[in-house]
């Protein structure tokens, strides 16, 4: 793989990080021949985070194929009384992709295009300059890299998350299990099971997507305030894999903890003339469901266009009315006017699972909203819609955030 330009060195674009977003965005530029590309990432150490899982759902055949280390055709859901639902959301299927499959593709595609190149070094500040914008970088050995473009694609963290109305978290914390005998439908993906002890402000769910027989991802979730300690997490997950799931014998081979923040708040896409933000970082997760995977695709082949085209600006990752939307679930579930289990297994259970998942993703139309909307409880939806307009945005305590799972 070409090292990166060294001092002075130019291309039409750099991306900062080399996580789903960063690489996502540099994949689809080179491939689309919208610009030459430098992608900056951690060099190997503690900089570099963990393997994460990303899922998503689509019908199949995306550039990332490769890397899909499982699929699912069909999703359950338990309700809090116990019952299960199951649907098919033919012909999307739900995919689960693992960090260091993923990062191995994008690499070994970067190295084979000549617009596309790959620097190991820390990025330590950002900024304009006359023609574009400047990535002041520090090299494993010490030394100070300057590279310059025409566009920055920033997708590191934000040291803060911006002011917004309503923020809860979606945590988690999960274990990779191995059972003694075969325990799991590995055609069937557990999205969200109630038969948890509820908080008393949020909710909190399992999650399990089976890999083989004797094999799953089993999660235990909340959206709420603020996180747990781990131990907390470790207790509750103990409970949901053995009195709920009943599994009695297991080895947890890894274990993957995160927090993601669900928020409404308007972050920034532009921070300079030339420098853009994107990913998690930009407002590319889904404020109501914490999936982000499947936005940052979208988003990276709308910027991909938007620079072929020779546009200034970049679209957003989500529409107005779907933000908007988010906002009015997210403040209905922290005020309590809805009750959260009973929501979204009634939003299953009454709404076709192709086009659910779809207005999940943001891409239905403004009738099919309207009649997934009159599924909810409309009182208590339509008096929070009428009061998020007029809530004041406020700062809220940062979370301990990584990068979505979902």
């Amino acid at each position: 793989m070409s090292p990166g330009p060294g001092p002075g060195g130019t291309s039409d674009v750099v991306v900062v990080g080399g996580g789903a977003a960063g690489l996502s965005l540099a994949h689809r530029l080179v491939q689309t021949g919208a610009a030459t590309v430098t992608v900056v990432e951690p060099p190997d150490g503690p900089g570099r985070p963990a393997e994460r899982t990303w899922c998503y759902w689509d019908e199949g055949g995306g550039d990332f194929e490769e890397a899909v280390h499982a699929t699912w055709p069909l999703l359950r859901v338990h309700g809090p009384d116990g019952s299960a639902l199951t649907v098919d959301p033919a012909p999307s299927r739900y995919r689960m992709v693992r960090s260091a499959a993923f990062e191995r593709l994008v690499h070994t595609r970067l190295a084979r295009s000549p617009g596309g190149s790959l620097l190991r070094a820390t990025a330590d500040t950002v900024r304009d300059v006359p023609g574009g914008a400047e990535v002041r970088c520090t090299a494993p050995g010490g030394r100070t890299l300057v590279l310059r473009a025409r566009r920055v694609f920033d997708s590191r963290p934000l040291p803060a998350l911006p002011p917004s109305r309503t923020q809860l978290l979606q945590h988690f914390h999960g274990w990779f299990v191995r059972t003694d005998t075969g325990r799991f439908d590995p055609a069937i993906a557990d999205l969200m099971d109630f038969r948890v002890p509820q908080p008393r402000h949020g909710l909190a769910f399992g999650y399990v997507l089976p890999l083989a027989p004797d094999r799953a991802l089993v999660e235990y979730t909340e959206f709420s305030r603020a996180p747990l300690t781990t131990a907390a997490y470790e207790a509750a997950l103990g409970h949901y894999a053995r009195q709920v799931l009943g599994l009695d014998a297991f080895t947890v081979e890894s274990a993957e903890q995160g927090v993601i923040p669900m928020t409404d708040a308007r972050f920034p896409r532009r921070t300079g003339n030339a420098v853009f933000r994107i990913g998690t970082a930009g407002g590319a997760t889904r404020p109501a469901t914490g999936y982000t995977f499947a936005a940052v695709q979208r988003h990276s082949r709308a910027v991909a266009a938007a620079l072929r085209d020779g546009n200034a600006t970049v679209p957003p990752p989500h529409r107005r009315r779907a933000l908007f939307m988010d906002a009015v679930l997210l403040r209905a579930l922290d005020t309590g006017r809805i009750d959260g289990p009973a929501f979204f297994t009634d939003l299953f259970r009454r709404t076709p699972a192709h086009r659910l998942l779809r207005f999940l993703d943001g891409a239905t139309s403004l009738r099919e909203e309207w009649g997934i909307g009159l599924r909810t409880p409309v009182i208590p939806m339509l008096r929070t819609a009428v009061e998020v307009p007029f809530l004041p945005r406020r700062t809220h305590p940062a979370p301990r955030t990584g990068e979505s799972p979902r």
